[in-house]
């Protein structure tokens, strides 16, 4: 199936937003952000990725769904780390991420999902 380059081009402003973001806020995170996008892509339903607006960009909020399943995505500015939440953005943290965890780990998540 052939994704659209509307698709590509969410998810690649997305990216610049998260990374330019982790540049002044969220310096912990660079790395690992890039691996869990990855992640997303690899395992995001087509057609599922939905990205958080603010003033008409995109926040540092994403949802996909995974096996059936709603994931939530998120920085938490408290913890300096990326979490992925169960089903909203108020559900139960499952798995959080900063740049001391390794793309092995990050994969082991993802397949896990």
């Amino acid at each position: 199936m052939a994704v659209t380059a509307k698709d590509v081009e969410a998810l690649h402003v997305y990216a610049e937003g998260v990374m330019g973001r982790a540049d002044h806020h969220a310096g912990k995170v660079k790395g690992v952000a890039l691996a869990l996008l990855g992640g997303i892509i690899w395992r995001g339903e087509p057609g599922s990725i939905r990205l958080r607006q603010m003033s008409g960009s995109p926040a540092n909020m994403l949802w996909v769904d995974m096996s059936g399943r709603t994931y939530v995505f998120a920085y938490n500015h408290l913890t300096e780390k990326i979490e992925i939440r169960d089903r909203s953005q108020q559900g139960a943290v499952l798995h959080a991420f900063d740049d001391a965890n390794t793309t092995a780990e990050v994969e082991a998540v993802f397949r896990a999902l």
